[in-house]
């Protein structure tokens, strides 16, 4: 089994990169890992763009969840709610409407910020944004709070709770329920 990860901050150093990285040291060996990097690529969505050529960076977003057996996306929050650009890269995911690459793919949803609320409205925002796409959505939420403080010098998250919390989130997205 393959898991995406998704993280859905364009900064390189981001906290959601390093969150997504601490889950890769919660997988079990049996699963395989792979990240889609390219968001910052994706071109803004607009419905006549549809009828021609589909830019590159879209192809390979549709591509990667396509052939992904489950995907996992650390999300930041801006103003309260998910980044306009992950929403964005979600908004292009949905299209076509009906036959889209995420009708029935199952995602978790992780974030994390420097506040003490860890992304909790960004995720909750992001749940349900896949759930009308025709994501089949975990029913599940790991807010980091502080995110600076989170994180060892090898990525891994410090507090034992935060890391049993994400191996959980883990198993679900698997589906081991």
């Amino acid at each position: 089994m393959e898991i995406l990860g998704i993280a859905g901050s364009l900064r390189r150093e981001s906290f959601n990169r390093k969150l997504l990285e601490a889950a890769r040291y919660e997988l079990p060996d049996e699963l395989a890992w792979r990240t889609w990097d390219r968001l910052a690529e994706v071109p803004p969505f607009n419905e006549e763009a549809e009828q021609g050529p589909v830019p590159p960076s879209v192809a390979s977003l549709r591509a990667a969840i396509a052939a992904a057996d489950r995907v996992l996306i650390a999300t930041p929050e801006y103003n309260g709610s998910v980044p306009g650009q992950l929403k964005n890269a979600i908004d292009w995911a949905s299209r076509p409407y009906g036959e889209s690459v995420l009708n029935g793919k199952r995602i978790a949803v992780i974030g994390t910020s420097p506040n003490r609320y860890g992304a909790a409205w960004a995720q909750a925002d992001l749940r349900r944004v896949l759930s009308v796409a025709g994501a089949d959505v975990v029913d599940a939420e790991l807010p980091v709070p502080e995110a600076p403080r989170q994180f060892d010098e090898h990525g891994r998250l410090l507090d034992h709770e935060l890391r049993a919390g994400l191996g959980k989130l883990l198993d679900l997205l698997r589906g081991d329920r």
